[in-house]
């Protein structure tokens, strides 16, 4: 009896327990509804009908055995109990026949009598016992093993049944096998391929935030580029505050959805008098929106964003393609006039200027990498002219690459539109696409994808895989010469009277590769001929500035030259020194513009600003204050340029106000003005430098 009852408490905890399983796979179907893999079978079902099962059998059985215990064991106790007194009352009676004394006869007739009443009524009661007791013991087989028979048949029957639908579900298990061997080979697959990524995520450079998408003015949810900048609050207190902004292109009527009001009436420029770096302004005629970037490369991509989306503003609205004067006067005044310089008439002059004398060059009426007609874009720092889509595939190669400004959205410097003449896309052309036809890469036009035309660029400006290379230091080629030829008229009409070197360099002191340089002017120019047969390309740089010679400069920065080569031969002398010495605004431009530091001295301590204060060049003074020269840098005989221009009434005056505002500025603007188209008016004759 005592194992029964352990198995029924047994058979209830299992019971319990399969109905918590069935109910946590009835939970967990709805979740799984849409994984084939992890879809829960009607066929489980039945297994909450064991639960039924064994509850319904353990009634049965409990019903049994209650009625087995309440009846018959309690009347099998009664029964015992009345053996147990007969017997007493037995004893007692054997106990006082014994004690009878034998001359009392009534005493001994009276024990006799009660001992035999005894005997009978113990009799009685004995087979009373023994017949219950075979009673008990025979409903114990039959009853109670009927009991569990029948709890074993119906486990029987279940088990059945669940055999018989899981034999249904073979090929099921089957496929689910193959599935599961599948998604363990998917599985390792990912994981191998994460471990890849993670791998060379580890070594990329983090110096560039990813996440800033690229300028994409046909994106799909209209949203040209978005990121998140510090603006600067326009309370009291200037606080900065990051906010999510994003750059919509204007398209159709719709208006736009920006921080400031129509792009079309706005422009932006980067912001240098902000204590903080890589700030830019968004400047709309009611206000000017301050913003700060994460890096360099950043800022300069939200500029172009800002920019490529006015000029997509202005290109959808245009209503004769075929007119660049009416675009740029559009362009020009709303841009110009929003940036706060002179009168609106004055500055659509201006602008219409700068586009037609940059694109009257040879060559820069078609992109310089793709040829699509009429570019209004440049690399300042290569002098060519670009399409859109270039110029934002040279924007992302950065700055020490390529330094991308619109023609007609941003303000030019008249040194710049200078510089720009100096060059084009023909003379560049032919310096990075020297070897075109011998690689025989196929050049892309103007409908070929981006990606194409990001490879060329690449390829072209970053591997210089088409320049004519040096030959190897030790092959020793015989020496050939070839002449450095400077164009006096450049592309403009005027003639411009240059000073006399001073001091020409010595050519004994420059170092030489063998080989030859092609200078790439044309042949039916005025020119006047150096020999510059061999030289190392930084020595080439440094002559070639003091000849004012563009195309030579530019072939030898395109070769590696240093911009910064130091002649150690000649006072430590540098190509932007050597630049002043010629009192060229253009040639020191371009090596500005190609980063040479406008603060690097000779041996005697002086800097291209001392250079220029001494022989007099209030132009090249003005722009290398523009360009952040230490005007308080001291030479060897402890003079400052300051101190240098003292007799010169117009540099004491720039020297002086370097730190105002806008007086500065205007100033300045006279200056580079002034020193662009009339240079002789600055011209004074001075001492020599060394004196």
């Amino acid at each position: 009896m005592t194992f029964h009852l352990f198995h029924l408490t047994h058979c209830r905890v299992y019971c319990q327990t399969s109905k918590s399983f069935v109910n946590g796979l009835r939970e967990l179907g709805p979740q799984c509804s849409g994984d084939n893999m992890m879809e829960v079978r009607g066929a489980y079902r039945h297994t909450s009908h064991q639960g039924e099962v064994i509850e319904t059998t353990q009634k049965s059985v409990k019903t049994k055995l209650q009625t087995f215990v309440k009846e018959d064991v309690r009347r099998f106790k009664d029964v015992r109990k009345e053996f147990e007194r007969s017997s007493e009352t037995l004893e007692g009676a054997l106990a006082r026949n014994a004690q009878a004394p034998r001359g009392k006869q009534h005493e001994v007739e009276e024990a006799s009598h009660a001992l035999l009443n005894a005997r009978r009524t113990f009799r009685s009661e004995a087979l009373d016992y023994v017949l219950e007791i075979n009673v008990i013991e025979a409903k114990k087989k039959t009853d109670i093993l009927m009991a569990m028979l029948s709890l074993m048949e119906a486990q029987a029957q279940f088990f059945q049944l669940g055999h018989q639908s899981l034999s249904e579900l073979d090929d099921y298990r089957r496929k689910l096998n193959e599935e599961h061997t599948q998604f363990v080979l998917n599985s390792a697959r990912e994981k191998r391929d994460m471990e890849q990524r993670h791998a060379a995520v580890k070594k990329k450079d983090v110096s560039y935030d990813d996440s800033i998408m690229d300028f994409n003015a046909d994106a799909a949810n209209g949203i040209a580029m978005e990121g998140y900048l510090y603006k600067r609050a326009s309370n009291a207190f200037k606080t900065w505050t990051q906010s999510d902004l994003h750059v919509f292109p204007v398209r159709s009527q719709d208006q736009p959805t920006v921080v400031v009001e129509d792009l079309r009436l706005c422009t932006v420029k980067p912001s240098s008098e902000n204590e903080r770096r890589f700030c830019f302004e968004v400047v709309s005629p009611s206000k000017c929106c301050l913003l700060q970037a994460d890096s360099e490369r950043q800022q300069q991509a939200w500029i172009s964003a800002v920019q490529n989306s006015i000029a997509s503003a202005f290109q959808e609205r245009r209503e004769d393609p075929h007119s660049p004067r009416q675009r740029c006067s559009s362009m020009s005044t709303s841009t110009l006039a929003s940036g706060g310089g002179g009168g609106g008439a004055d500055q659509e002059s201006e602008g219409y200027k700068a586009l037609e004398e940059v694109q009257a060059i040879p060559g820069n009426r078609q992109c310089c990498d793709c040829g699509e007609p009429g570019p209004d874009w440049a690399s300042i720092n290569l002098g060519i002219t670009l399409c859109i889509v270039c110029s934002g595939i040279h924007r992302s190669l950065g700055v020490h690459f390529s330094k991308v400004r619109s023609l007609t959205l941003d303000s030019w410097e008249p040194e710049l539109i200078k510089l720009m003449c100096e060059l084009g896309n023909t003379v560049i052309n032919r310096i990075y696409e020297a070897r075109i036809d011998e690689i025989t890469i196929k050049k892309p036009h103007p409908s070929s994808p981006r990606g194409d035309k990001e490879s060329w660029i690449k390829s072209k400006y970053v591997e210089k895989k088409f320049i004519q290379k040096l030959p190897e230091t030790g092959r020793n080629p015989p020496l050939r010469r070839s002449s450095a030829r400077r164009n006096r008229a450049a592309t403009q009409e005027r003639t411009v009277q240059r000073p006399p070197l001073k001091p020409k360099p010595n050519r004994a002191t420059l170092p030489r590769v063998t080989g030859e340089i092609n200078c790439l002017l044309p042949s039916d120019v005025d020119e006047e001929e150096e020999d510059l047969s061999g030289l190392h390309p930084g020595a080439l740089l440094y002559r070639s500035a003091a000849l004012q010679n563009f195309p030579v400069m530019a072939d030898a920065l395109a070769h590696g030259a240093d911009v910064n080569w130091v002649n150690v031969a000649e006072e430590s002398s540098t190509p932007l020194i050597q630049a002043v010495s010629a009192n060229a605004l253009a040639a020191c431009e371009f090596l500005l513009q190609n980063s040479a530091n406008v603060n690097q001295v000779d041996s005697n301590g002086r800097g291209p600003l001392h250079h220029a204060t001494i022989l007099g060049h209030t132009g090249l003074v003005c722009l290398f204050l523009k360009r952040g020269a230490d005007y308080n840098a001291r030479d060897k005989n402890q003079k400052d340029p300051i101190t240098i221009a003292v007799d010169n009434a117009n540099m004491k005056r720039l020297m002086r106000n370097v730190n105002s505002d806008e007086t500065y500025q205007d100033i300045f603007r006279d200056f580079s003005h002034m020193a662009s188209n009339n240079p002789e008016k600055l011209k004074r004759r001075s001492a020599d430098p060394k004196s």
